[in-house]
């Protein structure tokens, strides 16, 4: 399943949000948050698209999200390009890399890329991921070259993750930290762990009440990146 989707909001709505300074983050240039739409690019996989188990369409986190992000004076749209099975090295179920994805969502005028994922890098050659990953990461800053960058590590359901899952986190972190990108470990901040009633019943993707919980954690981070 392919989920690319933008969530906006009725200009009238957000008429008179207060403005939100956005302080620079190493040479790229400062954005100023006020009643325009301010446009974010969200790049994942079956995380972000949900599915049988949840988090399909309002339900999913992106929406929960945008919606605690409005209430807190950050008018956005979100553009998300996300598919199941995908990543920076694995194809998803409609063939395409997260390169793929990045070049669909990213627009010049973003003013945050969020990348979120993925775990389905665990069969990808772990000689050829991490160019894989610069690969993505350099797309999107060529095409958002004002924007900040958030990448977000794969998630795992319990304490006990398989080494090529922390590889491929070890990896994405050092990718990051080269393009001047915050990175966000979901597995050493334990999101899922001892929170099975998050997780849909095949054990590896969250339900609807999971998809409000990686928003209410996500949320906060996307924050910290427009201020």
């Amino acid at each position: 399943m392919t989920r690319v989707i933008t969530l906006v909001l009725a200009l009238a709505v957000v008429l008179g949000t207060p403005g939100a300074a956005r302080a620079p983050l190493g040479q790229h240039p400062t954005h100023t948050l006020d009643w325009r739409m301010n446009p974010v690019a969200v790049v994942g996989d079956s995380y972000t698209t949900g599915g049988d188990e949840g988090g399909l369409g309002t339900n999913g986190w992106t929406t929960h999200a945008w919606q605690s992000l409005l209430q807190r004076g950050l008018p956005l749209t979100f553009d998300v390009a996300a598919q199941r099975g995908s990543g920076y090295g694995a194809r998803g179920d409609h063939g395409d890399s997260f390169e793929d994805l990045t070049a669909r969502a990213v627009k010049p005028d973003d003013v945050l890329v969020v990348l979120y994922g993925s775990r389905n890098d665990q069969a990808a050659n772990p000689i050829l991921l991490p160019a894989m990953m610069y690969s993505t990461f350099q797309l999107a800053r060529k095409s958002a070259p004002r924007a900040r960058f958030l990448v977000i590590g794969p998630p795992w359901p319990t304490a006990d993750p398989p080494p090529a899952v922390l590889r491929i986190r070890d990896t994405l972190a050092y990718q990051a930290q080269l393009t001047d990108a915050a990175f966000v470990d979901p597995i050493a901040l334990g999101w899922f762990v001892g929170q099975p009633g998050l997780i849909g019943a095949d054990g590896v993707h969250p339900n609807d009440a999971g998809h409000a919980y990686m928003a209410d954690k996500i949320a906060p981070f996307i924050a910290a990146q427009l201020r």
